[in-house]
């Protein structure tokens, strides 16, 4: 019987996107004859009524290795809390789920995947729980949600910073010269630590460790000893020291939340200090979410997007597809938001160790 399902994407865009929505428009045209419709702006477009997007399988030859989003996505939209302006310019909060729900129903939506992160999953999740039928794509550069392996959009984040360290170390060895690269990474340091060893940082800290300058410090000091004047720190955006506070740019309140950002210069600076050599920072940033999907976040992003479609046809309503070893599997999407951080007791953490890399 033939069918239409929607898709949206949800949160901060991520390389890989628009290869879900290509393998979302290509499964489910070839194997079910079903239409497909995206929703722009991610849950914003839904319950806000923006019109939708007829997608169709001659409009996906350009999509596999274009970065963003075609749908474009709402970072902080909720439908259970959407801003409403009341007198005296006192922003208020309201519960619009049941106008998120009619629209389904008044675009003639038999399913909606919706790709994106532990937020976006927890959305879904509440509107599988007042009888929408929804399935969950698990998108984020930063690698923190749990259930799957892997979220794609991952390793593109990891070949930029890897990159980034890269040139880096050319230029701290020709001026001798301490350098500190802060990357993405708020309350998982997936970024930080695989970058920081395929790059050959000396220091990782990432937010799953607080960190003592004084041991990054020493690292410097004995490499200087050892005859290398100059040294590479890697740093994840939610690092913070032993009894600190994370550092954010932006203190944000309510729907708009704090910003983190800053933690890169004040760990340049404290090294400066101590070690009297020259620190250089550079913050990364949105360069990590931008560009081309690399080769293995397009295979992946299909893996799902494809995975997706058949999940919707089985009626899975409330879960999430996911790469566990080699296989497709899915799990429930209550389980997916559990964030999944680094264990610092991990294989990975004591090899990073092991080759002389401190983290603080």
């Amino acid at each position: 019987m033939s069918k239409r399902i929607g898709i949206l994407t949800g949160g901060g865009d991520a390389p890989g996107l628009n290869a879900v929505i290509r393998a979302v428009v290509l499964t489910a045209r070839n194997h079910y004859d079903w239409d497909v419709v995206g929703i722009v702006r991610g849950f914003d477009g839904l319950y806000e009524g923006l019109p939708s997007v007829p997608l169709l399988e001659k409009d996906m030859r350009e999509l596999l290795a274009r970065g963003g989003t075609i749908l474009g996505a709402a970072n902080r939209g909720s439908p259970f809390a959407h801003p409403v302006q009341r007198p005296h310019g006192k922003i208020e909060y309201e519960d619009v789920s049941h106008v998120a729900i009619s629209r389904m129903a008044d675009l003639g939506i038999d399913a909606l995947i919706v790709a994106g992160g532990d937020g976006t999953m927890a959305i879904a999740n509440r509107l599988v729980s007042l009888g929408a039928r929804v399935v969950g794509v698990p998108k984020t550069i930063d690698n923190d949600i749990g259930g799957t392996d892997i979220t794609f959009g991952f390793d593109t984040a990891l070949n930029t910073a890897t990159e980034a360290l890269d040139k880096l170390q050319t230029t701290a060895e020709s001026h001798h010269r301490v350098m500190v690269l802060e990357v993405m990474g708020r309350d998982a340091g997936w970024i930080a630590l695989h970058a920081g060893v395929a790059g050959g940082a000396d220091a990782i800290l990432i937010p799953e460790i607080p960190f003592d300058i004084e041991v990054v410090c020493q690292k410097i000091r004995q490499l200087k000893v050892a005859g290398r004047n100059h040294s590479l720190i890697i740093v994840a955006e939610g690092a913070a020291p032993i009894g600190g506070q994370q550092q954010y740019r932006i203190k944000g309140e309510g729907r708009h939340g704090a910003r983190l950002g800053g933690v890169g210069q004040i760990v340049g600076d404290l090294l400066a200090d101590c070690v009297g050599s020259e620190v250089r920072v550079t913050v990364l940033g949105h360069v990590q979410r931008g560009g081309q999907p690399t080769p293995h976040d397009r295979w992946l992003a299909t893996r799902f997007g494809s995975a997706a479609v058949h999940l919707a046809a089985q009626e899975k309503w409330g879960y999430m597809v996911a790469l566990q070893g080699t296989h497709m599997s899915a799990v429930k999407m209550e389980d997916a938001i559990k964030m999944k951080l680094v264990d610092v007791n991990s294989e990975t953490v004591q090899m990073a160790r092991d080759l002389g890399v401190v983290f603080g």
